[in-house]
């Protein structure tokens, strides 16, 4: 079983997500843990506060680097597995990181446990990436809000390369290859009179010839 620990001041809104469809599946078989751990429970003073003004000036908070290490510190005596090379690994998202792509899923997949700092407001500390973080991860080049959706994405890119969370092996991309699919109706209609007529199944499809339909599949 892989377990992913998600350090967030959100953990309420990644919920819903975590425990819907295929990964709230895969907990129920016991395949994948997914712990969503609130940074502000390893704050150290009674307002919970786990963000100051940065030194030298400039617009916005940064998350402190205390709480963070804590935290991490705390996630890290709940490995099963802390003496294995493929034990933990602490990912912090990041702009400048590492971009996030099946190949790195894959890679990722290989360890017990998975800590993923989520960013807030104008950054994180530089010392949780220089002494607390494995690595830093991003998953675009673009900018949000914070590092919730990265970790939702990579929570779930790594859980389809674990057995037993999809139904169906052959059901990644990665085996079956990327192409267009259809289901019912054979034949659909927009709406009378609509500009591009009836939207069709391609025959090759309806045909029964499995040949054909896997070379079609394959672009030739």
């Amino acid at each position: 079983m892989i377990r992913f620990d998600i350090v967030t001041i959100f953990p309420k809104a990644l919920r819903p997500y975590a425990d819907a469809s295929i990964l709230g599946r895969a907990q129920k078989k016991g395949v994948i843990k997914i712990e969503l751990t609130d940074l502000r429970d390893f704050a150290e003073d009674r307002h919970r506060k786990v963000d100051d003004r940065a030194y030298g000036g400039g617009p916005g908070m940064v998350l402190k680097v205390g709480p963070i290490f804590r935290a991490v510190r705390f996630l890290k005596s709940k490995a099963a597995s802390r003496k294995s090379r493929f034990g933990s690994r602490v990912i912090l998202f990041s702009t400048r990181g590492k971009k996030f792509n099946a190949k790195e899923a894959k890679r990722l997949s290989r360890y017990r446990q998975l800590i993923m700092i989520c960013g807030r407001y104008e950054g994180v500390d530089e010392r949780v990436a220089e002494y607390i973080a494995d690595e830093e991860i991003s998953v675009g080049d673009f900018v949000l809000a914070g590092g919730e959706l990265p970790a939702l994405i990579l929570t779930e890119a790594v859980s389809r390369q674990i057995k037993g969370v999809l139904g169906k092996n052959e059901s990644l991309e990665e085996i079956k290859g990327f192409y267009p699919v259809y289901t019912r109706p054979e034949m659909f209609l927009p709406q009378p009179g609509h500009r591009s007529g009836k939207w069709r199944v391609p025959k090759t499809l309806l045909s029964g010839n499995h040949r054909l339909i896997e070379k079609m599949r394959k672009g030739e």
